[in-house]
């Protein structure tokens, strides 16, 4: 069925003059029982690849998430050795705004598809915000956790889940293109206690399946309150959030 597709692709891009470059397609093999089947496009055989980057997430064929990780903290880690190394100043505003702008984004885009499970990475990721975290003159000798506090700054771990969260409530207000049931299924049972939209959790025999992100943002929805997920605004849920993390500051800790 696969070949069928892409035989009538290659169809339709010669009726409309646009051929393929057959030299850029390949053929990634996913999951333990695939049998590795050869495809074609105008008769040459497409290339296999076990690594491509996909809209700035790096995929790979076993879809662990160690590649990726390692890329986001290389460009987040570059560009903060660049900052401490052109700008003289010292100030904390200045090194805080600096730090949002232009290193935490490698280290949250689009960390709903490739959020990390293994400590290694984990560690690795929240090491450039330790280095980071250094640079504030008069903290520097004080533990991460208090650095932290002092800056008013989450754990990546932290931002990470509460990004998981603001996607599923996004899907619930219909702020995504995505609609909720393609990876969720609400749970049936009027007797639960908490709110009217709690997610079934289902199980999960692989750790890819586990800490997938339709799987581990479960437990935290579902630990939110009626007031929380009936939030109107995109804003007001983020801090309904905040309200939480100061309720229960190990809230978006694993």
């Amino acid at each position: 069925m696969l070949q069928q597709d892409l035989s009538t692709l290659c169809t339709w891009s010669d009726n409309w003059q646009m051929p393929f470059n057959v030299e850029k397609c390949k053929v990634m093999h996913i999951g333990q029982t695939n049998i590795g089947s050869k495809y074609f496009m105008y008769q040459s055989e497409l290339a296999v690849t076990t690594e491509e980057k996909y809209l700035g997430v790096i995929i790979t064929d076993d879809l662990m998430v160690e590649k990726h990780c390692l890329s986001a903290y290389t460009k987040a880690n570059k560009i903060l050795g660049m900052i401490k190394r052109t700008f003289r100043s010292r100030d904390s505003h200045l090194l805080h705004s600096l730090y949002k702008t232009l290193v935490r984004p490698h280290l949250e885009y689009c960390s709903s598809a490739w959020s990390p499970h293994y400590m290694k990475d984990k560690k690795m990721i929240e090491k450039v915000q330790h280095q980071f975290t250094r640079l504030i003159p008069g903290i520097r000798q004080l533990s991460y956790e208090e650095r932290l506090r002092r800056l008013s700054l989450w754990t990546l771990e932290e931002h990470r889940n509460r990004a998981d969260i603001l996607e599923v409530f996004k899907m619930k207000a219909g702020l995504s293109d995505i609609p909720l049931c393609t990876f969720f299924k609400l749970t049936s049972d009027s007797r639960t206690r908490g709110h009217s939209w709690k997610i079934v959790k289902r199980r999960s025999s692989l750790d890819i399946r586990k800490y997938f992100f339709s799987e581990r943002v479960v437990y935290r929805w579902n630990s939110l309150s009626q007031e929380d997920v009936d939030q109107t605004t995109l804003n007001g849920f983020k801090k309904a959030l905040e309200k939480k993390r100061m309720i229960r500051t190990d809230f978006f800790t694993d």
